[in-house]
């Protein structure tokens, strides 16, 4: 009978208070269609990239009004958060988790217009309620401390030393009104920090169908973290739409590239085994082509994949809080595609003839399938109906270190406008180590490839120096590309050389030095193309910085040495100091400790063997 107490009180219980929740949650989302409509909505976008990838973006959206927020009144924006939120006066929050290089010579522009996108890493960045910069910055410590905990990640490790201020590469995303006086914006970075799945756990925890139903139950940390670019962000900001309550929104999208060849290995048995010859994809237009010959084709021209075949499993249904008027899945492809669904999905064509949308049951796993289209006979496909063109990109950046040595180094940073008749004006921002002592008079920005190269580049330049063990070096420029032109920005710097008791356990591997952020800006001129009518934003890849490395096995040899040293000669000369040297005819002799010894024991044993011989 205790027993079954104790099973109906630890099981039991909690099972009927959340069936009374679901059904209170779903009572109250039938009772009131227009509110349920915009408090949550998730939509899973599909868009098949160059050399047999796939981009997959997942995208969950909820609001919760002010005034219930404030009142502690968490429906669908999670209570864990909001409490954190809540308690250090954050008025907006951005966090990323990201992992992997977008190609973007071969994938085209980013996904979201990078505004989603973070540094290799984990990145953040929050305006945070205070009076003070001191008041700021031990809110923001509690921050990254709560959200370290939170997230399975180190956050806490994001001190002073790793924190800025941007001043040119930030702008708040949410309606603050008259609040925005009093915010203080605060920045933070670790290109170190390994983006795993205990990351993706509890960033699942905060949707409302905690990864069981609707999109969120294709992800799945091994094909996730498998793929060869990903992106996890979560960014929470207040709404105001005129004439209408104030919300705080939360928005958490996922963004991955999947290697389609790589993605359809079954789970059970991962190692890639050569395909028996009856399933190699050859191209049949070479001449040398035979029965026993084949040439790999080319992975432009497309592979063969379904949805359940890539993640591992099928799409379980619809989560019942979302909107129903928004489609879960949307597919960016060209109109003559074939593409088959699951019995009972609806598609939904859009206008511009290059993305389809599916609605499906709530009830009910779906899944689709895009086969491998035929490039030969008479319905021959080409590539262009099989993937949509990528988008070129505004702006093409990289940065790489020059220079050799210990002593001194360099940043090259080459960024690229590839559009033939429009400028673009963005805002470089990095934030290094205090070890990297840049020096800004070598400043250089070159420009090739325009005959306008008398033109200013750089317009505006925002330094913070760095303070050695408090503070990093803060670089923001604003500058202006010509058209079709490719600037080169080159700067110096110096290396510190560290504590040994401040070298990580993987000194020799180097440093890492986080990823610089290019923000660019909206133009002004009403006839330019629509993406330079927004904001947007790419990140450069990390750097690894070799500092002077002492050799950490000396300091131990030397104790081993001057320890065995100082053993011999304290031993010999204790024993000169201490002992007493005597011949070896005087070892009976009563002198010393040890003849006075061997005489009391020859007394003891002649006293025992007299009494011995007196009882006899």
């Amino acid at each position: 009978m205790r027993h079954f107490l104790l099973y109906y009180y630890y099981y039991l219980i909690p099972l009927v208070f959340i069936f009374v929740d679901v059904f209170a949650a779903s009572a109250s989302a039938s009772a009131s269609p227009s509110t349920s409509t915009s408090d949550y909505h998730e939509q899973l976008n599909l868009k098949p990239l160059p050399q047999s990838s796939l981009l997959a973006s997942f995208n969950f959206r909820s609001n919760t009004s002010l005034s219930q927020f404030e009142a502690h009144n968490f429906r669908y924006f999670p209570r864990s958060l909001g409490q954190i939120l809540q308690h250090v006066g954050t008025k907006e929050l951005h966090l990323r988790f990201s992992l992997g290089r977008w190609d973007a010579e071969s994938w085209g522009a980013r996904p979201w217009d990078g505004t989603k996108e973070g540094g290799t890493g984990v990145e953040l960045w929050a305006w945070l309620e205070a009076d003070t910069e001191e008041q700021a910055d031990q809110k923001w410590l509690t921050l990254t401390n709560a959200l370290s905990g939170l997230f399975c990640a180190s956050l806490n490790f994001i001190d002073e030393t790793r924190t800025t201020r941007p001043v040119m590469s930030f702008r708040p995303e949410g309606d603050h009104g008259s609040t925005l006086d009093k915010l203080h914006l605060l920045h933070g970075v670790l290109p170190h920090e390994i983006v795993c799945t205990e990351n993706l756990t509890p960033f699942l925890k905060l949707l409302p169908c905690k990864g069981k139903a609707g999109i969120s139950s294709l992800l799945d940390g091994h094909k996730l973290f498998d793929a060869s670019w990903q992106s996890m962000a979560i960014d929470i900001r207040p709404i105001c739409p005129s004439g209408q309550e104030c919300v705080l929104q939360i928005e958490q999208t996922i963004d991955m590239v999947l290697d389609i060849e790589r993605s359809k290995r079954p789970r059970g048995n991962p190692i890639p085994r050569p395909p028996p010859g009856h399933e190699l994809k050859c191209n049949t237009s070479k001449p040398y082509h035979s029965g026993d010959t084949c040439f790999p084709s080319d992975f432009a021209e497309g592979e063969d994949w379904s949805l359940d075949r890539l993640f591992g499993k099928s799409l379980k249904g619809v989560c019942p809080l979302t909107d129903p008027d928004i489609p879960p899945v949307c597919i960016h492809v060209p109109e003559r595609r074939d593409i088959f669904t699951t019995v009972g999905a609806t598609e939904i064509k859009l206008p511009s003839g290059l993305s389809r949308c599916y609605q499906f049951p709530t009830e009910g796993d779906f899944s689709m399938i895009l086969p491998r289209m035929s490039q030969e006979g008479d319905n021959a496909k080409t590539i262009a109906d099989e993937t949509v063109q990528p988008e070129t990109p505004l702006l093409y950046a990289e940065r790489s270190f020059t220079g050799h040595g210990q002593e001194r180094g360099g940043v090259q940073s080459i960024l690229r406008n590839p559009s033939p008749d429009t400028w673009v004006e963005f805002v470089y921002m990095e934030s290094l180590p205090w070890f990297m002592r840049i020096y800004l008079h070598t400043l250089q920005a070159r420009v090739e490839g325009t005959l306008d190269a008398k033109h200013d580049i750089i317009e505006e330049i925002y330094y913070r120096p760095a303070l050695d063990r408090v503070r990093g070096t803060q670089l923001e420029l604003r500058m202006r590309i010509p058209p079709a032109s490719t600037v080169f920005l080159t700067y110096d710097f110096e290396k510190s050389i560290l504590r040994y008791t401040e070298y990580p356990p993987d000194a020799n591997r180097g440093f890492d030095v986080a990823a610089a952020i290019i923000t660019i800006l909206p133009t002004t001129f009403p006839d330019a193309p629509p993406a330079l009518q927004k904001t947007s934003n790419l990140r450069t890849t990390s750097l690894l910085l070799s500092l002077p490395t002492p050799d950490f096995s000396m300091p131990y040899n030397v104790i081993i040495f001057t320890s065995t040293a100082i053993a011999l000669a304290f031993g010999g000369l204790y024993n000169i100091l201490v002992r007493r040297f005597v011949g070896a005819d005087e070892g009976l002799e009563t002198g010393g400790l040890k003849g006075k010894l061997t005489l009391l024991a020859a007394k003891l044993s002649a006293k025992f063997k007299g009494a011995k011989g007196k009882v006899d």
